[in-house]
């Protein structure tokens, strides 16, 4: 039984913020850490906040403090801080043994039948999968092998709005020039084309996905595009850092067909909407795809705890010993902790809370984007929601999205924010937060709103 439920698993006060935010403890947390670590840290110069210990949906701070967390680690806590079903098997798991390579274990194996059990499209019984490190970044990475291993191509194709990750070749395929513009050269032979985003590209949903598939065909089937050797088409079902941009129905599928067309794989990035995080296991779901590979991570630690895969066809699975390698390939916690979080979203029926609870997220954000001419859409699937902000000349406007930032985290609610200019709310709670948790959040989001707008 994975108990507790979703409403026991929480602080019970949050949100609940008593002094001025940053408190002292919390400051002075901050002040030695940007004494004694890297310029590189970035959130706190956001959401200045020390974080002293979490469960659930809840996040208590150095001062007592207690928020709730509508962030999750970047969707990463799909079953929650600290959950109590996920942390018992974990801490089992430590006392036997932590690191194995790639030598089999009772979990490796038993995540991998798992894994398998919840795959989209035609992947069950289809599938192999692979461990490497323990990031997204890494997980990338071994689809860019893979891909290249099967076809011998080297050119990759990634649309305009990506975010893959930070290492070399997972940065290439990213597109925002603010992760890679300090980093350049990086691999050579990387075709960005646009991403369906009907609403920055006013088109018709219809419009926008003919276009982004137009795109596609041209590169891969005009003798004259530039791109010579094809090795694979990279995808993500909803843009994340790109705003949670949710491409029109069909565009998936269409995607497929076209790269079947052309003898080339897709890979379909589910880091982030993986794992219940829109309301189905994967996006993918949403529209029945097969994605030739996938690359997962963020929520499939369970609680926080690092690990990355690739799922791929099973045609797909020529490497031989070697292949791919990384020395924490073998972090049997996390993969226990994979295990129970898979068991915890299926004994709660999580998927459909998601679906539930992101649907009510939507219907008070769309009523607040009825109020104001600032926001020009309210999108995304389960609990993966963006609103896209504007100012009175319809440009971008991420000033109005961190001022919106700023009053929630002053009165308890973590959020945060995504898009090209950073001019996107985004919304990410745990998929355990529970109704009257979604519905204080927003009552303090849609409060900011109508306050800053």
């Amino acid at each position: 039984m994975a108990s507790p439920g979703i409403h026991d698993i929480h602080f019970d006060d949050a949100p609940d913020v008593t002094t001025n935010v940053p408190g002292p403890a919390s400051k002075r947390l901050i002040e030695k850490q940007s004494k004694i670590d890297s310029n590189a840290v970035a959130y706190p110069k956001r959401v200045p906040i020390a974080i002293e210990e979490a469960k659930g949906a809840t996040v208590r701070d150095a001062d007592g403090n207690t928020f709730l967390d509508f962030f999750a680690g970047i969707g990463v806590l799909n079953v929650g801080h600290s959950n109590p079903y996920v942390l018992e098997g974990v801490q089992e798991q430590l006392e036997k043994v932590v690191h194995t390579v790639d030598f089999p274990t009772e979990a490796r194996l038993e995540l991998i039948e798992r894994l398998n059990d919840i795959a989209p499209g035609a992947l069950p019984d289809n599938n192999r999968v692979v461990f490497g490190g323990p990031t997204g970044s890494d997980a990338i990475e071994a689809t860019i092998k893979l891909a290249k291993h099967n076809t011998g191509g080297s050119g990759l194709i990634a649309f305009r709005g990506s975010y893959h990750g930070g290492s070399a070749g997972a940065l290439s395929l990213t597109a925002g020039k603010k992760y890679k513009e300090d980093y350049t050269p990086l691999l050579g032979d990387v075709t960005h084309v646009p991403y369906p985003y009907a609403t920055r590209q006013e088109q018709s949903p219809e419009e926008a996905a003919e276009a982004a598939l137009a795109n596609v065909r041209e590169l891969l089937e005009d003798p004259y595009s530039g791109l010579a050797n094809p090795a694979g088409i990279w995808v993500e079902p909803i843009q994340g850092e790109g705003g949670v941009v949710t491409p029109p129905a069909g565009f998936l599928p269409r995607l497929k067909e076209l790269a079947a067309a052309n003898d080339v794989p897709l890979i379909v990035d589910e880091i982030q909407t993986g794992f219940g995080r829109t309301g189905e296991w994967f996006a993918s779901d949403w529209e029945d795809l097969t994605p030739d590979i996938m690359p997962m991570a963020k929520a499939i630690g369970g609680i926080g705890l690092p690990l990355s895969a690739t799922m791929y066809h099973e045609d797909l699975d020529t490497w031989g010993p070697g292949g791919h390698v990384g020395t924490y390939r073998g972090n049997v916690p996390a993969m226990v902790g994979g295990i129970r979080a898979i068991d915890y979203i299926e004994e709660h029926d999580l998927l459909a809370h998601a679906r539930e609870m992101g649907g009510y997220m939507r219907e008070r954000l769309q009523a607040a984007a009825d109020e104001t001419d600032n926001i020009i859409e309210v999108r995304g699937r389960g609990l993966f929601t963006g609103v896209e902000f504007v100012d009175s000349d319809g440009k971008p406007d991420k000033d109005v999205v961190k001022e919106i930032q700023q009053y929630c985290y002053e009165r308890g609610v973590l959020v945060w924010s995504a898009g090209r200019y950073g001019s996107v709310l985004r919304l990410i709670p745990p998929l355990v937060v529970t109704p009257e948790q979604v519905e204080v959040g927003m009552d303090v989001v849609v409060e900011a709103i109508a306050e800053t707008c």
